[in-house]
């Protein structure tokens, strides 16, 4: 599998709403970052860090959390995933929409590295 199919995968699992599927391709040395100013801002390392900091913490506090991928580029070692988040914030009802980019860096045809960049601002209004 081509290291933009392993990408792609992640993003059909995301559709389908299946964790591990989304999960598989993260090894137990992956780095996950979500950029400063996103509410999970950090650096997670392996599967379970990022189910616990990243997945489980957007499912308790949004309903109806999706990416939806406008465009998958094709780099080699480097895939990037384009697309736009969307959800509704539990606590206060309000929704955002917000664009975002995946930077997907492998070794060899494993992972190495996740990396969010995304429009904080709108997420962090929908939360205040």
């Amino acid at each position: 599998m081509s290291t933009v199919d392993v990408v792609a995968a992640h993003y059909a699992a995301s559709d389908r709403g299946d964790l591990d599927g989304m999960l598989a391709p993260i090894t137990a040395t992956t780095t996950w970052t979500e950029a400063e100013g996103f509410p999970y801002a950090g650096t997670y390392t392996g599967p379970d860090e990022v189910r616990e900091n990243v997945f489980f913490a957007i499912g308790k506090d949004w309903d109806g959390y999706t990416f939806t991928l406008a465009e998958l580029v094709d780099g080699g070692q480097t895939v990037i995933g384009l697309g736009h988040y969307h959800a509704t914030n539990k606590k206060t009802g309000r929704s955002f929409t917000a664009r975002v980019a995946h930077v997907w860096k492998f070794d060899g045809d494993t992972v190495a590295s996740f990396e969010q960049i995304v429009d904080s601002v709108p997420v962090a209004a929908a939360i205040d």
